[in-house]
Parts: C-alpha cells; structure tokens; sequence
C-alpha cells in the first residue's frame, strides 16, 4: 500500500536531471568537463591520511565511538578557533562532532523546530538549507542572500510572519553566490538575533578557501555571539576530506545540548580512526591547507581570465570552491539556467549547476565548481568560445 511521507512535499532534485545527462553524454562517448559538483579532487594531506592508516591498525579503534566526538577531536577545534580567530571555545560544552556538517544541521534543525514553525532562510542557498526546515514540517520564509539587503528583509518578516519564526540561517562566504562579508556584518547580524530573540545559525563550510588576502570572519568572534549564535564547520573543503564526513557545531551550548541529545538517539559516532585523523588535521596541516586554497585561487584566475577571453566575462569570488556565473547576455532571456545547462553540456561538453537549482532567486546563474585542473579549464573555455560564437 502506498503511503504519504513528508518526502512527497519534497520538490524534484534537479540535479538528478543534470546528473542523468552528463552520464548518458559519457555513455555516448563525450569528454565532459565537470564543474557541476563541488566534490574536491585535491587529495588530504598526506600526514592525515597515514595517522587513520596508524589508527586503523589499533584495535582499540574498532569498538563503538561516542556521539558527540571523542575528546581530542573536540579540543582540537576549540585550539583551532582559537588560534585562527581568538574564540574561547569549552570543548565539553561548546563544541560538537557531526558526520559531515549536512548531518548536523539536518539533526540541529529537527532537534529545535515545531511542524508548522516559520525558518528564516537566505536564497539562493545550498539546497539543505532550506529542505532541512522542510522535512522538520516547518516553513521557510525565504530572505535575500545579499548581505546589504539581508538584515532589512529579515526585519520585515518578523513583522509580517505569523507563527513568528525564532531562527535564521545563514552561511558566508556564501554557497552558491560567493558573497563574502566582515566582522562589522556579523556584529549587526548577532545584534539583530539577540533584540529578536532569534537562534543564529551560520554554515561556515568555506571559511579556509578564501583569495585575495581576504579572512573569512566567523561569526563566534563577536562579543556575545554565543549567546545566540552556533555555527557549523567542515573538514571537507579546505581539509579535502570531503569523503571522510568531518563536521562541527559550536556555540550557542544550551542549544547545542538538544543536538547532543538528539544524535545520542541516532549514531554511536564517528568511526574512531577517522576521528583521530581529524584533530591531526586541525593541529598539524595549516601549511597543507594554504596550498590546497592557493590551488583553487589559480584555477579561479585561470577560469575567469580564459572565459572572459571566450565571451563570458564572470565577477570573481573572493571566496569557496565556486563560481557564480551569469547567463551569458547574448543568451539571457533567451534560456533559462537548466537552459543554458543542457546547452554547455551539448554544445560545448562542459557540466555546470543551474542556478534554479538553489531557489528561484539562482534564476539567471549557473555555478561553477573550481574541480578542474588549468588544462581542462583552458579546453572548456575554447569549447564555450565555439558553442557561442553559434548563437
């Protein structure tokens, strides 16, 4: 007998579509250059990769973990913010493990939202952002991820919103616009939450890959911050861990307890091994995660610099593994993004995300992932010279 689940509210995921054409373009032979996930192809450093094969080896290991993480995982973290952004973290209370961040912030957003429940949300967004409040049964409101016109936007939900939400999501550098702010712009956005008595959550996935000297802030540095305010990080862009399911939650510790609790009831934690590996990664490999940004700044140059000289001009970010892309003009209000997607693909053998992917709001963009060498980078924008050149 069929039955109705909240998965059914659940819209279709378009990038099964783009997922289903690249693969049957390889079927049929084609070269496809792949920008379309950002699924890192730097390999982990090398000495985080030969403590999990010491760890390994130590049957201690095998056994069942905790699920919060096991203490030296945790302090690592609380060392890490504090050495990179002069936090005080208690790793006891104040820091917590996760498999991977989605883990986290899917199990953060059940553990604290009523069904019905209103979740303020920056579009266009990662797409767990927003279905995550979904599948809570609660309802997004959907705010401007520009941060110049956040703040307002939110102020004027909470004024017209009833049940009045009690959250708001937000994640700089932004995924997928690559909007970068700075401290001055979380100070505002904890003050905000603190006069409205809102939970701050900030997806903080891309704090390690940033360019052009800029430092990603986190928003736990501001005064009283984690009064309100948790905050999500990842070993896997900057680590290129990205298999490994590394994440973190800090903060807000009273909050922090419900996931805690919640995840207490789903898993008995990370595989040890892996864990261990993680707190040599925080401790040991700053100089390995240098290069490995440095890496993406040059693919970024070289894309933006070969693309504009192929008739696609493209702001660069200065921040992510990303690249937000306008529909190019000859094309705009032509095609949409999934469009101008099955375009590239067809005339140009180049992969790319839709913007409409990521909400209404990515309509016009298409988002590259920096995952090619600069070889395959140049090829693809030769390819996309001669596939405009026909329209």
């Amino acid at each position: 007998m069929e039955r109705a689940s909240i998965v059914d509210t659940l819209p279709v995921y378009i990038f099964d579509e783009t997922n289903r054409l690249k693969y049957e373009a390889r079927v049929q032979g084609h070269d496809i250059i792949d920008f379309g996930m950002g699924n890192p192809d730097i390999p982990t450093p090398a000495p985080v990769v030969e403590k999990l094969r010491q760890a390994v080896l130590d049957p201690r290991n095998h056994r069942y973990s905790v699920s919060r993480g096991i203490p030296g995982v945790r302090r690592e973290l609380a060392y890490w913010y504090k050495r990179k952004y002069d936090v005080d973290l208690d790793p006891d209370k104040e820091v917590l493990l996760t498999l991977g961040a989605k883990e986290g912030f899917n199990h953060l957003i059940l553990a604290i939202t009523e069904p019905g429940e209103h979740v303020l949300v920056t579009t266009p967004c990662y797409p767990i952002h927003r279905f995550a409040v979904q599948l809570a049964r609660a309802v997004p409101v959907l705010l401007p991820a520009d941060p110049e016109k956040l703040l307002p936007a939110a102020e004027a939900a909470l004024s017209s919103v009833e049940p009045r939400p009690r959250t708001l999501i937000i994640s700089y550098p932004n995924n997928p616009t690559t909007a970068c702010v700075d401290l001055e712009f979380f100070s505002k956005a904890v003050a905000f939450a603190r006069n409205h008595n809102l939970l701050l959550i900030h997806d903080f996935a891309y704090a390690d890959l940033v360019y052009d000297n800029y430092k990603a802030p986190s928003v736990l540095q501001v005064p009283g911050a984690k009064e309100t305010a948790l905050e999500f990080y990842s070993l896997t862009k900057g680590y290129s861990m990205a298999g490994w399911r590394v994440g973190f939650c800090s903060g807000h510790a009273p909050v922090l307890n419900k996931l805690r609790r919640l995840k207490s009831y789903y898993d008995y934690g990370m595989f040890q091994p892996i864990q261990i590996a993680a707190a040599v990664a925080l401790r040991d490999c700053d100089d390995e995660v240098q290069t490995i940004s440095g890496t993406y700044q040059d693919r970024r140059d070289c894309l933006i610099r070969n693309f504009e000289q192929a008739g696609w001009p493209i702001t660069p970010p200065r921040g992510t593994l990303f690249v937000w892309a306008p529909v190019p003009d000859q094309l705009r209000g032509r095609m949409t993004s999934f469009d101008f997607t099955r375009f590239l693909l067809a005339e140009a053998e180049v992969a790319v995300a839709p913007g409409i992917g990521f909400g209404e709001a990515g309509e016009g963009w298409v988002r590259l992932a920096l995952v090619e060498n600069e070889h395959r980078i140049k090829q693809a924008a030769r390819n996309i010279r001669r596939a405009l050149s026909k329209c």
